[in-house]
């Protein structure tokens, strides 16, 4: 994990690679409790059985899953010491190139794309890619904005 002492000792980081998070597998006990979260239950995603004469031969993560393993990921992958609070504030962008597999170990990747101070903070916009072990595709690309408050 990388650590920033202030959060403004990003703002010349604008344009770079800040962190890769910890490898997380995404178990279909995972997929199941969204499931039940969002009263998503498509069969590609919770019917083991029937997915596997699916198109991808295994049930699947849904898509808003992938993308809200996002505060997770970066969690592991970077912390500024001296944010009290940090809020989303939303998404520029969003897709799903690829599916994720039941079982797989997804990581993700943060580049900084944006720095702007505000009153007692920063808003900043990460572009936030989440690969899939062993897969040239990623699973989610989004840029997140969030804002912090020191």
């Amino acid at each position: 994990m990388k650590h920033f002492a202030k959060l403004e000792e990003l703002a010349p980081l604008v344009g770079q690679h800040l962190a890769d998070s910890d490898w997380l597998v995404v178990d279909q006990h995972r997929i199941d409790a969204f499931a039940e979260a969002t009263s998503d239950h498509q069969w590609i995603h919770v019917d083991t059985a029937r997915a596997a004469d699916g198109p991808f031969g295994t049930t699947v993560a849904h898509g808003f899953l992938t993308l809200s393993l996002m505060p997770l990921l970066r969690a592991s992958a970077f912390a500024i010491d001296n944010v009290h609070m940090g809020v989303n504030y939303g998404l520029n962008r969003v897709r799903f190139p690829a599916p994720l597999p039941a079982g797989s170990r997804v990581r993700a990747r943060f580049k900084l794309l944006a720095f702007e101070p505000l009153p007692g903070g920063a808003q900043l916009t990460l572009e936030s890619t989440i690969e899939l072990d062993g897969s040239p595709k990623p699973v989610c690309v989004a840029e997140l904005v969030t804002r912090h408050h020191v």
